[in-house]
This record gives C-alpha cells, structure tokens and sequence, in this order.
C-alpha cells in the first residue's frame, strides 16, 4: 500500500471520529433532557402530565421512524443553514446528530427506567424537591445504564458514519466507497472494514469497562 493512501485512510479515520463523536456529544447533550422529561412526565412519575409526555413521545417516535439515509436528504436545506455546506465532514454531523437525539432519548429513558420507585418515593417522604430527586436520584442511580446508552449510540453513529461517506460525508465509509467499491480494489475495501470493527471494539470495550467502575450494584 502506498504512503498516499496510508494518509487517505488515516485522514478518513479523523474524519470517521469527527463525525462520530461530534454529534455523539451534541446528541447526548440534547437527547438526556429529552429522556429525563419522556420519564418525569409519565403517569405516576413525579412531573406526570399525560399531554405533554403523550406529545412528546409521538415526536421522539417519527424522529426514530424517519431511515437515516432519507433523513441525510430530506434536511439537506437544514445542514446548508447550519453549517454553510451540504458536503464534507461536519455536513454530516448535522444529520448524524438529529437522527441520534430520538435515539439517545428513548435510550436515556430506558435507563431510568431501571431506578427503582421506591427510591423515589424514599426521596420525596424525606422532603426532596423534585428537582433534588432528578439530579440526587434518578440520574445518580441511572448513570451505568445512561453510560452503556451512550455506548450504544456511538456504536450506531459509526455505522452511520459510513452510510454518510457515501453520499459525500468523507471518512471511512466514503473511501470504502469510491476506492473500494467504485474502483474494484478488494484490498481497500476491506481495510477500511476492518478499521471500522476495530474502531467499534475499542469504543465498546472502553464503555463497558467505564460502566463496570460507576455501577455500584
């Protein structure tokens, strides 16, 4: 292999991690508050409003529905607002992060599902207030499953990653397609497959272990 396309495959890798982590972290930041009012707000929690969790829930739900490679197109207006372009690395961390937050969020709720209630309720007989009980409670019992939410979901923006590099994202999945793919060399190919396995065996190796320290069950 040429030192040209050593640099190529190690340019597409930063560009792979970009986009991975970067809009991992903007949906992580947008899609927690999302699970923790899916949670707060269903009946019997402590913010129960069926209108509001019922809306919500709905909204969340087409957000998960919509298939990624469609949602890279139908807000191609969106990314070009945002970011100025609809092609390159950070074009993509625009649809890559609106199709995580839905997915973080249902995540997220999940894990607080997980708190038992009697925890709560232990909570509130002591006077906590209820935003004493999100932050002291639930999300402190949460956490391992949030984490391993987390992992999760960068395990799935990897994937879409790569679907995104085809269609001009760059990274991996872009020069698996056009050197790979487009110009028949096998060889390609498969390294930047075997990059992404790696790539998704260290990030979820380095999260279980991460959950493994913060889980006091």
């Amino acid at each position: 292999m040429s030192d040209a396309m050593i640099n190529l495959l190690l340019s597409a890798l930063w560009e792979t991690l970009i986009m991975t982590f970067g809009s991992g972290a903007i949906a992580c930041a947008l899609g927690l508050p999302l699970g923790i009012a899916l949670h707060v707000s269903k009946p019997g929690q402590i913010w129960e409003n069926k209108a509001f969790n019922k809306m919500l829930g709905t909204v969340v739900n087409i957000g998960r529905s919509v298939p990624f490679i469609i949602l890279l197109v139908a807000i191609i207006p969106f990314t070009r607002l945002v970011v100025g372009t609809s092609i390159g690395t950070w074009a993509a961390v625009v649809p890559l992060t609106v199709a995580a937050i839905p997915f973080v969020a249902r995540l997220m709720e999940g894990a607080l599902m997980e708190v038992p209630s009697g925890l709560v309720e232990a909570a509130q007989a002591m006077g906590a207030r209820r935003l004493q009980i999100v932050y002291k409670v639930l999300l402190p019992e949460a956490l391992p499953g949030m984490l391993n939410g987390i992992i999760i979901t960068l395990v799935t923006l990897v994937n879409y990653s790569a679907m995104a590099g085809a269609v001009g994202g760059g990274g991996l999945g872009d020069v698996g397609i056009r050197y790979g793919y487009q110009r028949f060399d096998p060889q390609i190919m498969l390294i930047t497959v075997v990059i992404l396995v790696v790539l998704v065996q260290i990030i979820q190796s380095a999260g279980e272990r991460l959950v493994a320290r913060v889980d006091r069950r």
